[in-house]
């Protein structure tokens, strides 16, 4: 997504689930495990219009993906901060992504295969 926006750059709100949820997973149960990520244009009719964002469930992401197409591997001031943060630069590959806090400390970051649990619209 960040490459098919550049030279543009791109936020991309997440959402956890519990590590426990994840029966292929594991980790200890207060894992935060990132598993779903909102477009970041669903709503953006309705927020031009209203200035509000309808296209993310409000207080569920704790975190956001950002790319910096001309920026270094590091948590700007301008980057709308969430519990966690993970920016990404060109090339766009798996050396060009990190995890940052909302005092831009460096946080580990691994990958994981394995899926969340599927859900049901009731």
């Amino acid at each position: 997504m960040a490459r098919d926006r550049e030279p543009d750059s791109v936020t991309v709100p997440l959402s956890v689930t519990r590590a426990t949820d994840l029966s292929d997973a594991d980790l200890p149960a207060e894992t935060p495990v990132f598993t779903h990520f909102y477009m970041p244009d669903a709503g953006g009719s309705v927020n031009a219009v209203f200035g509000m964002n309808f296209g993310t469930p409000a207080g569920q992401t704790q975190g956001k993906f950002v790319s910096h197409p001309r920026g270094e591997l590091s948590l700007s001031k301008r980057d709308d901060l969430h519990e966690v943060v993970f920016v990404a630069v060109p090339p766009w590959d798996d050396d060009s992504i990190a995890a940052f806090d909302r005092s831009g400390r460096r946080q580990s970051l691994e990958l994981l295969d394995v899926e969340p649990p599927e859900e049901f619209i009731e």
